[in-house]
């Protein structure tokens, strides 16, 4: 399974996500962006996509929802050690309230990986932070794991993204 990403103004990527309706992608707005998903076996249909491999996931991806990616730059020798440690972190998440879906994201022509999950609402996201299940799946990243390592796993500092993602056509707000 492949995922791909478009970023743009809002207005263009409203009229994307339109034109292509049928293909299930998934609209996102934060930070001052807006951030188009697709996730699809096939091709992508974005002129220029952020191309990544899906290699771990649960749950299915809805088009209402809290978006937390974690960005982590990794080396080429850092590659296994890092998808082999987050490729479980669906197991300790996938139980926790509010919880929607989890994809741990491989770069496909970069070396940033995305660790993607989807929160009914920012306070399930919030809850979860304060919990032993966040601080072990997090050590590696936060703590500098393998600091003292003679593989190398991060190429720079991760840094985390939030979207919010609400039908438009729906009235609530």
């Amino acid at each position: 399974m492949n995922l791909y990403l478009t970023s743009g103004t809002k207005d263009f990527m409203e009229k994307l996500q339109q034109r292509y309706k049928d293909k299930g992608m998934i609209l996102m707005h934060g930070g001052g962006q807006s951030l188009l998903l697709h996730e699809t076996e096939a091709k992508s249909l974005f002129q220029t996509p952020r191309r990544y491999e899906v290699i771990s996931s649960t749950g299915n991806l809805k088009d209402e929802g809290f978006f937390v990616c974690n960005n982590v730059t990794i080396t080429d020798e850092g590659r296994p050690v890092f998808e082999h440690r987050f490729s479980s972190l669906n197991e300790e998440i996938e139980s926790q309230p509010g919880f929607v879906a989890f994809r741990l994201l491989r770069p496909i022509g970069s070396d940033t990986y995305v660790i993607m999950t989807e929160w009914e609402e920012a306070s399930d996201f919030d809850l979860w932070k304060n919990t032993s299940s966040y601080k072990n799946s997090h050590q590696m990243i936060d703590n500098k794991e393998f600091a003292n390592s003679t593989t190398h796993i991060f190429s720079s500092a991760p840094y985390i993204t939030t979207f919010i993602a609400k039908k438009e056509d729906s009235g609530e707000r």
